[in-house]
């Protein structure tokens, strides 16, 4: 082996055989058909070199000095068990590539083969494996919508499109800026970003700006040499440094000095770190997720805020929706997080009555999820259920009176439709109408009935 490198992705084919006619010959013969190959002598740290979800196929020979086949078979195995290997074999080894078909080898050809035959056998690989890889990638996808349902939870419409706008930036390698007032989850939503990212083996380091002394803000972020300052006596990695290969999350980025933004602005645009009293630049191979409860354009008109970082950061914003507008979220952000503090507790889950329903939809939260989850902690212990009672007045919703009764009355069905009901009858019965008003009800708020048992015909009566 010539090289550390792991194989190009590109690469269709891996052709492993020490008698170079014989893997000339092959090399042309997937060439002339369209396909690239990477030939190679020896299979010495092969395994190592192929990167997960690498999309194509390894053909190889049997018998070879130093790692043979069917060594290769079982180091390729072990790093991943669906990627295609083809054997080639002489005539004396073909009971040894029928042991390997059953440990686990795509295919074998006996030599002499047909180049016919050889390129039949790569082909159908390649499409099995793209087979592979696509199921992989739907689960992958199926499992990251799961994890965002558990841990942003709400069926409100403003939920539904944070979701899909988080699923949609993951896998991208850009800069997000999240808004969102304080208690919204900001923090939340930034670690889903980098675990659902191809970063999520990487590290996540969070820091939060308007926590730090302005003496110490530089050192913290960017990192110092030895005597760089009074005190400095040895060498500091900064965060961003520290989170190299990962996501750095940098809240409340507004309450910044104009001077540590020129620094940042820098670090965003050239991907490097320079230390303080340092000269060396260390190059970054990081994501940066920006975090702001205030309108950053605003304070760029008004000075406070460089408008050049600004423009900088605002390729992807994500704006999360304080709870007063989330509806019913509240109810079911509420019996999540009292049921997770039950179990924590290894308390018995409390049950929501119709009046504390009532209280939750009709507080305005301005402490947001952080406030909701406080309640809910208190509510899971067995405390009385209080909230802020200097909270501001929930502003009335457009339209009067009937829109606050619809909506409300809304929230209390989409909460009792969360929990679990076999059939539409308990449904009603548990929230004390009957079966057919119900049932238009449901139809008049566009929400619908899935129960465990399904709805039968007398459900309707």
């Amino acid at each position: 082996m010539t090289s550390d490198s792991a194989i190009d992705s590109r690469i269709q084919v891996l052709l492993i055989d020490d008698d170079a006619h014989l893997r000339q010959a092959l090399s042309q013969t997937l060439d002339l058909a369209g396909l690239k190959v990477l030939s190679l002598g020896d299979a010495q740290g092969l395994a190592a070199r192929i990167p997960a979800g690498w999309p194509g196929v390894v053909v190889s020979d049997i018998r070879m000095p130093g790692i043979d086949g069917l060594q290769l078979l079982g180091q390729l195995r072990e790093r991943d068990a669906e990627l295609p290997v083809l054997l080639i074999t002489g005539h004396g080894d073909v009971p040894l590539a029928v042991q390997a078909m059953r440990a686990g080898a795509y295919d074998f050809l006996e030599k002499p083969f047909a180049n016919d035959a050889l390129l039949d056998s790569v082909r159908r690989a390649l499409e099995l494996r793209r087979l592979v890889l696509d199921n992989r990638s739907l689960r992958m996808a199926l499992n990251d919508r799961q994890q965002l349902a558990s841990r942003l939870v709400g069926q409100s419409p403003a939920m539904q499109r944070l979701r899909e706008q988080i699923g949609a930036l993951a896998g991208i390698a850009t800069d997000v800026l999240i808004l969102g007032e304080t208690g919204a989850g900001k923090e939340v939503v930034a670690r889903a970003l980098h675990d659902l990212s191809s970063r999520r083996d990487g590290p996540f380091v969070a820091i939060n700006a308007g926590a730090l002394a302005e003496s110490v803000v530089e050192s913290e972020l960017f990192g110092h040499e030895a005597g760089a300052f009074t005190g400095a006596q040895k060498r500091r990695i900064g965060k961003f440094e520290f989170a190299n290969g990962g996501t750095l999350f940098l809240d409340e980025i507004e309450s910044m000095s104009l001077d540590v933004q020129v620094k940042l602005l820098r670090l965003l645009q050239e991907r490097v770190v320079e230390r303080l009293g340092g000269n060396q630049l260390i190059p970054l191979d990081i994501r940066v997720i920006a975090a702001t409860k205030e309108d950053l354009r605003q304070a760029a008109d008004a000075g406070r805020f460089r408008a050049d970082l600004y423009y900088r950061l605002n390729v992807a914003p994500l704006s999360i929706p304080p709870l007063r507008e989330r509806g019913e979220d509240a109810l079911l952000l509420f019996q999540h997080f009292a049921d997770a503090a039950a179990a924590r507790h290894a308390l018995a889950p409390r049950e929501l009555q119709p009046g504390q329903r009532a209280l939750l939809l009709r507080h305005p939260w301005p402490g947001n999820v952080r406030e909701l989850q406080n309640a809910a902690e208190r509510f899971a212990l067995g405390l009385e259920l209080a909230l802020d009672s200097n909270a501001p007045n929930l502003p009335p919703v457009n339209g009067g009176l009937s829109e606050q009764v619809e909506a409300f009355e809304r929230a209390l069905i989409a909460a009792e439709l969360s929990r679990p009901h076999g059939s539409l009858r308990s449904l009603a019965e548990a929230l004390g109408v009957p079966r057919k008003t119900l049932h238009d009800k449901l139809r008049k708020h566009g929400l619908n009935f899935s129960g465990a048992g399904g709805s039968s015909p007398e459900d309707f009566d």
